[in-house]
């Protein structure tokens, strides 16, 4: 087992952490985006909240402006968390979710530059420079390896979503060993939580789509608290039983009541999955030093770019207000 950091070690930075909380989108915040008279004026919350001034007022400008604040926050704690792993956890989605777009790119000989993100372990520019030279030496070796796969079978089968598995697996085996790696039972414990919730929705999926066992079997993952294999035998009907007492049992008793076909919109379970993570966070909220504030807080992020993105979308696209409030998750803070 890897050597865990004392609690002290994160003295410094979990102090600033705490100072940094300050400047999160709060709920108040977002409703005051909700309520305000115009884009423009949603649009100066954000900068309350160190965003800066937006220029451009569409879904590609925010992305991009997402894209750019998600990378300042990583680059800025990188060096600051005694133990990398933990800053790694978070951003390895990310490195991911590129390596899909170059993947695509590249079978469809499309540019995928405008679909890149920031945030990652390596750098979306450089990323895309490496793989177009087939060149992934600075790069970790898991994913090397299943980058080189998922383009392997791409090639030979022409399925995207049969790539899209070998990424996803190997995104969620490289981010449990990056949790295992500090020696931190918080963090893996989150990780553990979020391949479950994972896990659920694509069983709850599934079911609605009449695939049976040997579908699931394919596309769940290991890892979880709930073993992948019981939720691949579950029907549809018996997956709130299959994580009650958990703290995914309110999403999952949701879940099966959605998992038959043409039997409803997916919003509020989606955000029951998204809030059993964040109420499993709030616990960091009472540890004064240590890894969990620094792990809250990067979660709470996380969080906050997704509502930013839910909220600015739906006013850009005029949906009213009860519309865009029921699809935001509990806030951190």
């Amino acid at each position: 087992m890897p050597k865990k950091l004392k609690d002290t070690d994160y003295l410094s930075i979990s102090a600033r952490v705490r100072a940094m909380e300050n400047g999160l989108l709060t709920r108040e915040r977002m409703e005051r985006m909700l309520e305000a008279r115009s884009v423009e004026e949603a649009a100066k919350v954000l900068a309350e909240c160190g965003y800066g001034e937006m220029n451009s007022f569409t879904p590609a400008a925010l992305d991009e402006r997402l894209s750019e604040a998600r990378d300042a926050v990583y680059q800025d704690l990188q060096g600051a968390v005694p133990d990398p792993n933990v800053i790694d956890v978070f951003r390895i989605k990310y490195d991911y979710h590129n390596a899909k777009v170059l993947l695509k790119a590249e079978a469809m000989g499309l540019d995928s530059v405008r679909l890149l993100v920031g945030g990652g372990r390596y750098a979306a520019a450089a990323l895309q420079e490496d793989f177009q030279r087939d060149d992934l030496r600075e790069c970790s070796d898991a994913f090397r390896k299943a980058v080189a796969e998922a383009k392997e079978t791409l090639a030979s089968s022409g399925d995207p979503q049969r790539a899209d598995l070998i990424l996803d697996r190997a995104y969620f085996a490289e981010m449990s060993e990056a949790a295992r790696a500090t020696g931190s039972g918080f963090l893996a414990g989150y990780v553990r939580l979020l391949i479950d919730a994972a896990n659920l929705r694509a069983a709850v999926r599934a079911h609605r789509m009449e695939r049976g066992a040997d579908f699931l079997a394919q596309v769940l993952v290991p890892g979880g608290n709930v073993e992948e294999r019981s939720v691949a035998a579950a029907k549809g009907s018996e997956l709130g039983a299959l994580f009650r007492g958990g703290r995914l049992a309110e999403a999952a008793a949701a879940g099966a009541e959605l998992a038959a076909p043409g039997s409803g919109h997916l919003t509020s379970f989606e955000r029951l999955c998204d809030n059993a993570l964040v109420d499993y966070l709030s616990a960091a909220k009472r540890i004064p030093f240590g890894e969990q504030p620094v792990i809250g807080y990067l979660a709470a992020k996380e969080n906050e770019f997704t509502a930013v993105r839910i909220v600015m979308n739906g006013r850009m696209a005029g949906l009213d207000t009860d519309t865009i409030r029921e699809r935001l998750r509990d806030s951190y803070v």
